[in-house]
């Protein structure tokens, strides 16, 4: 997750309807299948790897991301956390790369690069924001290089050498939401670059993150629309 949207949203993160719905969307997608050691690419604060280290039984994570100004060590729930700018070979049964992907010019490059360090069998998960045209200043504002389709994303995924185990699209409801708001006439000067991702007043943030939660248990089925796209795959 982009940093940039921690210093946003603060200590509330974990509150908030967006990162409390998408982190309830990773739980169910990677089901009941066990994992151990987490790699956690781009991670930014960690938040992901902490929620699953937290309510998963895996014992250990290894965040990276270039971002840090040095290596470190932590825990959560006791668990170890490793923080690290660089890292080579790491025995990891899953790997994280949660809306990174559209950061880079080659992302095809970066996820091969991964799958190389981690051993045969290893899960994927990884998340990208969809749709080219809900481009906005938001995207300016991350830094984004691009939005994916699903099938696109999967196809990125296997040029990699993974086999997609599922894929589909997340925050279908609040879709139509969102994409009147960026689709709305703004005149001739496109939006400017800012963050579209705010504290809301309780009852908007327990609105939003109701519809998610309705949503949540048919999302696997849903490869029409939504503002996030989802794709889970496996190192053969």
């Amino acid at each position: 997750m982009d940093l940039k949207e921690t210093d946003i949203l603060g200590s509330s993160i974990d509150r908030h309807w967006y990162y409390a719905s998408k982190a309830a969307a990773t739980m169910r997608l990677l089901g009941t299948t066990p994992y151990r050691r987490i790699l956690d690419v781009g991670a930014g604060s960690g938040f992901f790897s902490h929620h699953l280290l937290t309510h998963s039984s895996a014992s250990e994570a290894w965040c990276v991301d270039i971002s840090y100004d040095a290596d470190s060590d932590a825990t959560t729930d006791g668990k170890p956390v490793h923080y690290r700018r660089s890292i080579e070979a790491v025995d990891a049964d899953l790997v994280l790369l949660m809306d990174v992907l559209e950061h880079v010019d080659d992302d095809v490059g970066l996820l091969k690069a991964y799958v190389e360090k981690v051993p045969s069998g290893s899960r994927f998960l990884i998340t990208v924001p969809a749709f080219q045209f809900l481009w906005s200043g938001h995207d300016d504002f991350l830094e984004h290089k691009r939005r994916y389709t699903l099938a696109q994303l999967e196809a990125v995924v296997r040029n990699c050498g993974l086999t997609v185990k599922q894929g589909a699209y997340y925050f279908g409801l609040v879709f139509p939401i969102a994409a009147t708001l960026r689709l709305l006439p703004r005149g001739a000067q496109p939006s400017p670059p800012r963050s579209q991702l705010k504290q809301h007043h309780p009852l908007v943030n327990t609105i939003l993150k109701t519809l998610c939660n309705i949503e949540l248990p048919f999302m696997g089925s849903n490869r029409l629309a939504g503002l996030t796209v989802f794709v889970l795959a496996q190192k053969p």
